[in-house]
C-alpha cells in the first residue's frame, strides 16, 4: 500500500499573482486564480513533492458577492455572504462549478473536467469537497440534471420538522440576526426563517455564527431528539445523487465537511451505495469528537478521519512547551482506528504553522510535520504554501490578520506568487531550502516501505535519562519493514541535540530481529556507517536545531 500524501490547495488563491491586493477588494481589484493555472508544469512541481492526491478546495459553486447574472446565475445578497469572494462552504449549487475559477464562465464544468484529466495525467488523484451539513441561504441549482427537484423544492415550511423537508424551519419568524442585513431593496428577507448551519435554532444570530448557511435535515427531530430514518428521508437520496454525479466525473475521493454533524446512519447507507459503483472511492471525514471516531469508521464507512484533536493539537502544545511524552499518550489513546487518522499541521481552517500564532518560523514548524509524516502508515496532508514557509501575515479582509490564509476574500498568497510567475526558479533562496526539506522528507515517506507499511515502536520509555528526552524537546521511535530497522529522532528545540538512543531488548523481540552489526544510512543527509545495534550499545546520532534523522539499518550478512 502506498503512503497517501495529500496536497490541499484553493484554486481561487493558487494562481493569483496580484502583488498589491486591497483588503476587502473585489475580484476586479485583486484578481483570482483559475483552473488553467494548474498547468502540467505546476502539477509536475506538486507531484515532485511526493504527492499522491490533490484536494482542490472550493470548486463547487458557492455564494459570492460577485455578480454573475449575465451568465444566468442568480446573484447573492451580500449581507448573507462572508467576504466578497464568499465561503467555499456555503454551497449555492451542488451541481455546478464556481464561476470565479473558469477562464470562460459558460465552460466552467468542462474546464474542471479538463483539470481532473490533467491531474490524472500528472500521476495524482483528485479529492474534492462534499459539504453535507449545510448550504448557502439562497441555495438554488440551475445546473442540476433534468428532473432533479431542488433542495427545499417540495418543503412544507409551515412545519418546523418533517422527514420529507430538506431544511428545518422556524415558523412565523423572520431571519433577524444581531447585525445589519441591508435596507430597502438590499435588505435580505427570509420568512419563515430556516435553522442555521451550526445548529442555531434561533433567528437572533451573531456575527460568529454560520449565518451564511442553512442546515440540512437528515431525519433527526432536534426538538424531541428522535431519529426518523424509516422511510428514508428525502435529503438522503438527494445527497447520495450529488456524490454519484461527481464520482462519475472521475473524482477519486471526497473530503466530507463537518461529517459528524450528519447522522452516522446516513453515512452507513450512502457510502455503501456509492462504493457499489465506485469500490475504490475514499471518504475523509472532518470529525472532532474522539468518542465518535470508531462509529464513523467502523459503521459509517469512512476511510480516514481528521486527526485534529489528537496529533495536531498535541504538536501545537509541544511548540508551546508541552513535554514530547504527550505524543506517546496520543498514539496510546487512538485504539482501533489509529490507522484511519489523517495527519496534518496546516489546512484552510487552521493557522499557518510558520505564523506567529503557531510556531513563528518555518524551520521551527518543520519537525512537527516531519513527525506527522513518519510516525505511522497514515496519510499526511500538506497545505499549499506550507512547503515555502508561508506565514499568512496579511489582513486580507473578512477574517483579518489571524495567521490563516483567507477562504473568504479575493487575495494572493505571497509565498506562492514567485513560483506561479517563474516556476521554481522564482523562489527565494530560503523558500528553496524549505521546499527541499519537505520534498526530501515526503519522498522518503513515499518510497520507504517502513513508513507506508511498517511496524512502529516507541523508544521514549527507555530514554528518560537522555537530556534531550528528559527536557521534553525530542521524540524517538523505530519503524520496521521486513528486516530493515529504521531509527527516527525528531528535535523540536532550537539547539543541537546529541542523542545516545537506548534500544531495549523488547524491540528485538517485537520486531523479530537480532542484535549485531548493521549497515546504516541516514536518509536525509546520506551519511553511511556500520553500527553495532544492541541493547547494551546506545545508538548515537546528532541533530541540528529543528532537524530530523532517519537511520535505515540493514543487518550485515
Amino acid at each position: 500500500m502506498e503512503k497517501i500524501i495529500i496536497y490541499q490547495v484553493l484554486p481561487r488563491l493558487f494562481g493569483n499573482t496580484t502583488e498589491n491586493c486591497v483588503p476587502n477588494g473585489t475580484l476586479k481589484e485583486n484578481g483570482v486564480g483559475k483552473f488553467s493555472d494548474f498547468t502540467p508544469e505546476r502539477l509536475k512541481d506538486i507531484k515532485s513533492l511526493g504527492t499522491t492526491h490533490i484536494w482542490y478546495t472550493g470548486v463547487i459553486e458557492h455564494a459570492t458577492a460577485t455578480n454573475y447574472s449575465e451568465y444566468g446565475i442568480k446573484p447573492d445578497n451580500k449581507f448573507v455572504v462572508k467576504g466578497l469572494a464568499g465561503s467555499p462552504y456555503a454551497i449555492k449549487d451542488y451541481y455546478d462549478i464556481d464561476p470565479d475559477l473558469a477562464d470562460n464562465v459558460p465552460s466552467r464544468m468542462k474546464e474542471f473536467e479538463a483539470l481532473i484529466d490533467r491531474t490524472h495525467e500528472a500521476g495524482m488523484k483528485v479529492i474534492m469537497d462534499f459539504v453535507p451539513n449545510h448550504v448557502a441561504r439562497q441555495y438554488a441549482s440551475d445546473a442540476a440534471p433534468e428532473g432533479t427537484i431542488d433542495l427545499g423544492g417540495n418543503d412544507n415550511n409551515t412545519w418546523a420538522f418533517s422527514t420529507q423537508n430538506n431544511f428545518y424551519y422556524l415558523p412565523g419568524q423572520n431571519f433577524s440576526p444581531m447585525f445589519a442585513i441591508g435596507e430597502g431593496e438590499e435588505h435580505y428577507n427570509e420568512f419563515p426563517d430556516k435553522v442555521t448551519g451550526n445548529d442555531c435554532y434561533t433567528s437572533s444570530l451573531s456575527i460568529h455564527d454560520w449565518y451564511e448557511t442553512i442546515k440540512l435535515n437528515y431525519g433527526v427531530d432536534y426538538a424531541t431528539g428522535w431519529c426518523h430514518f424509516n422511510p428514508i428521508p428525502d435529503t438522503w437520496y438527494k445527497m447520495r445523487d450529488i456524490l454519484l454525479f461527481w464520482a462519475a466525473k472521475g473524482i477519486d475521493a471526497f473530503r466530507c465537511d463537518m461529517a459528524e454533524m450528519v447522522p452516522v446512519e446516513f453515512w452507513e447507507w450512502c457510502i455503501a451505495q456509492v462504493r457499489e459503483r465506485y469500490p475504490d472511492m475514499i471518504f475523509i471525514a472532518e470529525v472532532y469528537n474522539p468518542n465518535q471516531y470508531y462509529n464513523y469508521v467502523k459503521r459509517g464507512g469512512f476511510t480516514y478521519l481528521y486527526d485534529k484533536v489528537g496529533l495536531y493539537d498535541t504538536l501545537k502544545d509541544i511548540v508551546r512547551g508541552r513535554h514530547t511524552g504527550a505524543i506517546t499518550k496520543w498514539w496510546q489513546s487512538i485504539g482501533d482506528v489509529k490507522e484511519n487518522m489523517l495527519h496534518f499541521t496546516e489546512n484552510h481552517d487552521e493557522q499557518r504553522s510558520a505564523s506567529h500564532f503557531f510556531a513563528g518560523d518555518p524551520h521551527r514548524a518543520f519537525p512537527l510535520f516531519a513527525l506527522s509524516a513518519l510516525i505511522d502508515n497514515n496519510p499526511v496532508m500538506l497545505y499549499f504554501g506550507q512547503e515555502l514557509g508561508e506565514k499568512a501575515t496579511d489582513a486580507e479582509g473578512f477574517s483579518g490578520a489571524d495567521g490563516r490564509t483567507t477562504i473568504f476574500d479575493y487575495w494572493s498568497v505571497p509565498s506562492v506568487r514567485g513560483w506561479i510567475k517563474k516556476g521554481l526558479r522564482g523562489l527565494t533562496a530560503e523558500q528553496k531550502e524549505i521546499r527541499n526539506k519537505y520534498k526530501k522528507l515526503l519522498n522518503i515517506a513515499a518510497k520507504e516501505k517502513a513508513i507506508s507499511n511498517g511496524l512502529f515502536f516507541d523508544l521514549m520509555y527507555v530514554n528518560g535519562n537522555n537530556d534531550a528526552i528528559s527536557t521534553g524537546r525530542s521524540y524517538l521511535f523505530a519503524r520496521l519493514y521486513k528486516k530493515d530497522l529504521y531509527i527516527v529522532a525528531v528535535n523540536f528545540r532550537s539547539q543541537e541535540a546529541e542523542l545516545n538512543i537506548n534500544i531495549p531488548s523488547h524491540l528485538f523481540d517485537y520486531f523479530k530481529i537480532t542484535e549485531g552489526e548493521y549497515n546504516c544510512k541516514e536518509l536525509i543527509s546520506g551519511e553511511k556507517e556500520i553500527r553495532n545495534i544492541s541493547q547494551t550499545t546506545p545508538f548515537a546520532t546528532k541533530l541540528l536545531a529543528y532537524e530530523t534523522a532517519i537511520w535505515k539499518c540493514t543487518k550485515k550478512k
